[in-house]
């Protein structure tokens, strides 16, 4: 990509409305790294690279408002656990023998937090995938993420589309919807989507109030459960 071409696809992102979204084609991987090189640190968009096929989504304010959330309940959840938990946000992940790229709209490390404690660049090569990654689809991207997460070995994918949150597990034949999270084993998919709901009427601080009470309860009835066995 020379620079007339970096500053027109700069620019170019700069005028998606917040929702929308930029597909290129026929995009070769030195053009999607030199993007990603001189838009740097920062940058709002989540820009997504499948083996030619560029797509440059501008996160909408329903969007980010999902996301925020969500981080919050995986901080919340993570702490009424006494687990670790290290989130990194929208981490670009991109594999070159694969030529697929991606950056989620959160994810986060429970089982392998303290392997990446303090790492201010995550190398896909030496340091292990997230433990969790989580996918809001209110714009609905053409690629499909699963794919290339499922070539990382993420164990566990959330993705919530405005009507329901689907958990996902890896499998040997590829990601399956499961009932609960692994990672998180009291949370659900339905519980999720209850969370999320709610939050659209009573607003976030409500809705993660309504987290912690109802973990708390849950995992009151859990510890009953294993000391009347």
């Amino acid at each position: 990509m020379t620079m007339p071409q970096t500053a027109s696809y700069v620019d170019a992102i700069g005028h998606v409305p917040p929702g929308g979204t930029l597909i290129v084609t026929n995009v070769p991987w030195s053009e999607y790294e030199q993007l990603l090189s001189t838009l740097g640190e920062g940058y709002t968009a989540r820009i997504t690279y499948d083996r030619g096929r560029l797509e440059i989504m501008a996160p909408s304010s329903s969007h980010e408002m999902y996301k925020e959330l969500l981080v919050g309940i995986g901080r919340l959840v993570a702490q009424e656990m006494g687990v670790d938990l290290e989130s990194r946000g929208s981490t670009t992940f991109k594999v070159e023998r694969f030529a697929q790229g991606a950056e989620p709209d959160t994810c986060f490390y429970v089982q392998h937090a303290t392997s990446i404690i303090g790492k201010t660049m995550i190398d896909l090569e030496t340091d292990p995938p997230p433990d969790v990654i989580v996918e809001v689809d209110v714009s609905h991207a053409s690629i499909n993420k699963l794919d290339f997460y499922a070539s990382l070995g993420v164990p566990e994918v959330w993705r919530y589309d405005e009507r329901r949150m689907c958990i996902y597990h890896l499998t040997a034949q590829g990601y399956v919807e499961a009932l609960a999270s692994r990672t998180f084993p009291p949370l659900t998919g339905n519980a999720l989507t209850e969370f999320l709901e709610r939050s659209k009427s009573a607003g976030q601080s409500a809705a993660l109030r309504s987290v912690r009470d109802w973990l708390r309860q849950a995992m009151a009835q859990g510890s009953t459960q294993t000391d009347d066995r």
